[in-house]
C-alpha cells in the first residue's frame, strides 16, 4: 500500500503552483485562474463517471488520480486548505449520512 496522501499532493500542487506557467501544468492552471481550473476539475469528473458508469477500473483509477489532482489545484486557487475538507467531512461522519442530510435546510 502506498504511503503517498492527499497532503502530500497538496505540498505538491502548492510547490508547483509557484514554478514558471511554461515548465508546469499546476502553474499554467494556476495563471489561468479559478474558472480554467474549475472546468478542467469538471471535465475529469465526468470522464471518472463514465469510466464508472462503463465499469472500466483501470480508467477509474486513471480519471480518479486527475480528479483528485485537479481538485487541489482548485482548492489552492481558492485559498482553501485541504484540512478545512476533512475537517467537514470529519463532522459530518459524526452522524449517520441520513441523519446529516436531513439536518441540511433547503436553501
Amino acid at each position: 500500500m502506498s504511503s503517498f496522501t492527499l497532503a502530500d499532493l497538496e505540498a505538491i500542487v502548492a510547490s508547483r503552483a509557484q514554478a514558471d506557467p511554461s515548465q508546469s501544468w499546476t502553474a499554467k492552471l494556476v495563471a489561468g485562474g479559478q474558472d480554467k481550473a474549475a472546468k478542467k476539475l469538471g471535465e475529469e469528473a465526468i470522464e471518472a463517471v463514465m469510466a464508472a458508469v462503463r465499469q472500466d477500473r483501470e480508467n477509474l483509477v486513471y480519471e480518479s488520480a486527475d480528479l483528485l489532482y485537479h481538485l487541489m489545484v482548485v482548492l489552492k486557487i481558492a485559498d482553501i486548505p485541504l484540512q478545512a475538507v476533512m475537517q467537514e467531512l470529519e463532522r459530518r461522519t459524526a452522524q449517520t449520512g441520513l441523519s446529516e442530510k436531513a439536518s441540511r435546510q433547503d436553501p
